[in-house]
């Protein structure tokens, strides 16, 4: 079974702030290095790295040249939009369990900031039409914008603007209560979670609607960071090492994506033999309030228990990353019990993690 010998992220920060002008390598290169040296091993054989609006290339080769590893290591790049952090690592532990591999450096990194422009070519011969986003199906019918989908579950579930300003708030004053950040590698002078305030009456009152009920204070902000975990073979466990039980990956209806950890978390769970009770921490992912309330209320999981130091709407969603940043909080918050991953992602995509503190 593998584990995760150490795991590491930078801090994130809202697109255009202090990570604006780092690269990909930037931001990735010192946590795989931090990784690396927490764990006491000088490198891995594979890297693999999601990265959902970057400029291609496989950034996860060019990782792993910048980081000096071995020219051997290849490097494998994925983009499961929201989910690809977790789906990377969900990959690294298969690598290590079929024994194809025994070190991995599995996570994700994201730089809003720089995002390449995108184009289409018109096959007419028109000028290149400008685009933000790739659609995530077929239909244009059923290819929501994710404010909207949202927006769409917070209605369908009795949310109002209040219930998920509330749940905002609370997010807010969890980060804010963070006494350290062990997880986090300082980088450009920042070395903790930035964007968390005090989310006053005024404050929730002026911000601007997003979609039907959502507001800028109930959605999570486009933002820059890295994440990874070392992923090793069973024979490398040590005390405080955590063991992935398992990982799961469905896909849902897309027309209602931030649902999609629900039916992932369950047949995680019962593949395992456990149950919501057995959960004694989670981190769930709160691209949306609605998203993050909708899920913790259909698996019935005791909301204290989830995102104990705030969740990403008290410090922003870095896509690639941010499936990875939720297992790099359970590596360093989690003490007895399982431990719960689980993220939604467009085209209604949902992925789940569970982990247990080898002895």
């Amino acid at each position: 079974m593998a584990v995760i010998l150490s795991a590491r992220r930078t801090a994130v920060v809202p697109k255009g702030g202090a990570f604006a002008r780092l690269s990909l390598e930037d931001l990735a290169v010192p946590v795989l290095r931090a990784c690396l040296a927490d764990a006491g091993v000088e490198a891995a054989s594979e890297v693999i790295c999601a990265n959902a609006i970057g400029p291609g290339g496989n950034p996860a080769r060019r990782l792993a040249l910048a980081a000096g590893l071995p020219e051997a290591v290849a490097g494998l790049t994925i983009d499961r939009q929201c989910a690809g952090g977790l789906d990377a690592l969900r990959l690294a532990a298969a690598l290590v369990d079929s024994g194809q591999a025994d070190l991995v450096l599995a996570g994700g990194v994201e730089s809003y900031s720089r995002r390449p422009l995108r184009l289409a070519t018109d096959p007419d011969g028109g000028p290149p039409i400008a685009y933000d986003e790739a659609p995530f199906t077929p239909w244009p019918a059923r290819n929501p914008r994710m404010a909207e989908a949202a927006a769409a579950l917070a209605q369908a579930c009795g949310y109002g603007r209040a219930a998920q300003e509330a749940w905002a708030v609370e997010s807010h004053v969890k980060a804010l209560g963070q006494a350290d950040w062990p997880e986090i590698v300082p980088l450009a002078g920042v070395a903790r979670d930035a964007f968390a305030r005090r989310l006053t009456p005024g404050l929730l009152a002026r911000a601007p609607a997003v979609a039907g009920t959502v507001t800028r204070t109930t959605a999570a902000v486009a933002a820059d960071g890295a994440a990874f975990c070392l992923v090793a073979a069973d024979r490398f466990a040590r005390p405080g090492a955590l063991r992935i039980l398992g990982g799961r990956t469905l896909g849902a209806d897309p027309e209602q994506p931030g649902l999609a950890p629900v039916p992932a978390v369950q047949g995680l769970l019962a593949a395992l033999g456990l149950t919501v009770d057995d959960i004694t921490q989670a981190e769930v992912m709160e691209a949306y309030a609605a998203q993050a309330m909708a899920c913790v209320q259909r698996l019935g999981l005791h909301p204290p228990s989830v995102n104990i130091g705030g969740g990403a709407l008290a410090r922003g969603h870095p896509i690639g990353a941010s499936g990875a940043i939720l297992a790099v909080r359970l590596f360093h918050s989690l003490r007895t019990g399982v431990g719960l991953a689980a993220i939604a992602s467009a085209g209604g995509i949902g992925t789940a993690l569970a982990v247990q503190r080898a002895r």
